[in-house]
């Protein structure tokens, strides 16, 4: 297997669990669906497990890299500006989609049998969140925000006390290369994740499932995609002169595995791997994508809650105004925390409604079909990581080109380089 490429394992895996999901889905197989299920689950959870000790691990080194990187209290303000500008310009393009479309117009549901999830966000709760009442707890629940802002203290006290901090800082850069290191034994089996993740996908969700919801679904692929492949690489050529097929050559690695997997926070190590094979500088690199994981969500946090919300409007009646729509765009900048890396977008999505006055039992229209538009949305969610830092590093002049035009010639895990997954030099 190692002679052939990491993405095209991937693709394998992929085109396999779609014909095994037909197959368990036309067969009436419920022992294939099951084990699809198994597999793509455990896989999940493998990488969930990892979560919590690579967040604050990873933001507390690259907080303190950051002491050896020239201008980098710019390159960080920098980097938060094309957070928001690109967040903003995904968050147009899904209202104007949702106007357009009018995705919860002839919807035949029934509103008044919705729920609303389990799950819910408010302004209230996503400020009072972010602080945990015992940072244990944060590690126990895998609350990320919670786990980001402590490390994000954690770092910058580190790198204020300086040389007295250092067994510290040690000690959490061995602690990140060991869960990289067994991270990526767990990216090693992707390709069987993905036959599970799309096998079961196929296999439990059919046609008549997604019939009613036809053009919701269309639309969220129609708007990731719009973003993903004309807004991103106008960027990467017009603000960074840069060719556009080269970034997906060397970050599609990073773009599959998030579709698959549907976290972002689970493929950081393949993002970052990818980042720096496009030629971004290590010690930036290492804090733009822990940082881009956690907070910046083109798919989850803009593109998604601007059509749910108006496909919600729609099906209960409500007309929305400009005001709202400036609401929506106001919550999908401000407001991308929320989301925190994983799975799913109900959080961003009962954020939006309840800004907006709309009622939450509509999110329980959509969480039939959320894992189908995860996959595309969390896809958008790495691209955007990937870009930003990109598009940096080649303003600021420290992007290496050569590098940048040669990503898509070298597979993103060889054996050399196996072996050698410290992320900051100390």
């Amino acid at each position: 297997m190692r002679r052939i490429p990491f993405s095209v394992q991937i693709l394998l895996g992929l085109v396999l669990g779609v014909a095994l999901g037909f197959l368990a889905r036309a067969a009436h197989l419920a022992w294939l669906t099951s084990t699809l299920d198994t597999v793509g689950g455990l896989f999940v959870q493998l990488l969930k497990l990892a979560v919590p000790p690579l967040v604050f691990t990873a933001i507390v080194v690259s907080v303190v890299s950051l002491r050896g990187v020239a201008n980098a209290a710019r390159l960080a303000v920098k980097t938060l500006l094309w957070f928001g500008v690109t967040a903003l310009i995904a968050v147009s393009i899904g209202i104007g989609i949702g106007l357009l479309t009018d995705p919860g117009r002839g919807v035949n549901l029934d509103p008044a049998g919705a729920t609303a999830p389990k799950t819910t966000g408010s302004w209230i709760d996503f400020l009072t969140g972010i602080v945990p009442t015992n940072p244990v707890g944060a590690f126990v629940e895998g609350n990320v925000l919670q786990i980001v802002f402590l490390a994000l203290v954690v770092g910058a006290a580190a790198l204020l006390v300086g040389d007295a901090a250092e067994p510290f800082v040690s000690l959490n850069r061995s602690l990140l290369s060991i869960v990289q290191k067994a991270l990526w034994w767990v990216i090693r089996l992707a390709p069987i994740g993905t036959l599970g993740l799309i096998g079961n996908a196929v296999a439990s969700y059919g046609w008549d499932l997604l019939a009613p919801l036809a053009k919701f679904t269309t639309a969220v692929y129609v708007g990731c995609a719009l973003v993903l492949f004309v807004v991103y690489p106008v960027l990467l050529a017009v603000a960074g002169k840069l060719n556009p097929l080269r970034f997906f050559a060397g970050a599609w690695p990073a773009i599959e595995l998030a579709f698959v997997s549907r976290s972002s926070v689970g493929t950081m190590p393949v993002t970052q791997r990818s980042v720096e094979r496009l030629g971004v500088p290590r010690e930036y690199a290492s804090f733009a994508v822990p940082f881009g994981a956690t907070t910046k969500m083109d798919g989850c946090a803009a593109i998604y809650p601007a059509l749910a919300a108006i496909f919600v409007a729609q099906v209960f009646g409500v007309n929305l105004g400009v005001t709202d729509y400036l609401l929506i765009a106001f919550v999908s900048v401000v407001g991308s925390a929320a989301t925190a890396g994983l799975t799913g977008a109900i959080v961003m999505l009962t954020l939006t409604l309840s800004t907006l006055g709309l009622p939450l039992a509509g999110a329980g229209l959509l969480l039939a079909i959320d894992p189908i538009l995860d996959m595309i949305r969390t896809a958008t969610n790495v691209a955007g990581q990937a870009v930003v830092p990109t598009i940096v590093a080649a303003r600021e002049g420290t992007l290496d080109r050569a590098a940048y035009d040669s990503a898509g010639k070298r597979d993103l895990i060889e054996p050399a380089e196996t072996e050698r997954l410290d992320p900051v030099p100390a």
